[in-house]
């Protein structure tokens, strides 16, 4: 059984999503909607839906007008 903060049981959308939201982060940024649909190639309706699941799970948080990694176990390193 997977642990609700377990990237590896992400959907490949939502695994997409997450990386670019941690891609981001890992910067020093808050994550955008527009900027994660044109860093994923998704769209922003796409990005949206997959933003709430991953709000949801805890994943990621909103943090001003946009978003950054929730609660994580790991180090992000790119």
């Amino acid at each position: 059984m997977s642990r609700p903060h377990d990237v590896q049981s992400l959907s490949g959308t939502d695994l997409t999503v997450y990386e670019a939201v941690a891609a981001i982060a890992v910067g020093g940024e808050t994550a955008s909607l527009p900027g994660v649909a044109g860093m994923t190639g998704l769209t922003e309706e796409q990005t949206r839906a997959s933003l709430a699941t991953l709000v949801e799970r805890g994943q990621v948080v909103p943090s001003g007008d946009g978003f950054t990694l929730g609660r994580h176990d790991f180090e992000v390193d790119y």
